[in-house]
């Protein structure tokens, strides 16, 4: 199950967790988020106790939207150590997906 981040709990799981992160920026009125939520679903079960994967609500957070300069969604940022190492925008397949945090490692 995807971690909901949230601007109360983001720093704490996301920024300072010592396995790679996956964040999925998203909205209830996104179609497209639609279509990768259940992919990100998949990717947090498969890397269970690997990385950390977590959705963030870009309607109910966003200050953690600006920080990131979020435009566009879905957008899903990889974190290392606290720090953004990669990016997706838009619909991909879980391939691509799983491929990015792969290489983080």
């Amino acid at each position: 199950m995807a971690v909901e981040f949230t601007e109360a709990n983001f720093d704490e799981l996301a920024l300072k967790s010592d396995k790679p992160v996956l964040v999925d920026f998203w909205a209830e009125w996104c179609g497209p988020c639609r279509m990768v939520g259940p992919i990100v679903e998949e990717i947090s079960n498969d890397y269970d106790g690997k990385a950390v994967i977590g959705k963030v609500n870009v309607d109910e957070n966003p200050g953690i939207s600006a920080k990131y300069g979020i435009r566009n969604i879905p957008t899903i940022l990889f974190l290392k150590n606290g720090e953004v190492v990669d990016k997706s925008v838009g619909a991909v397949p879980k391939n691509i997906l799983t491929g990015k945090l792969d290489s983080q490692m």
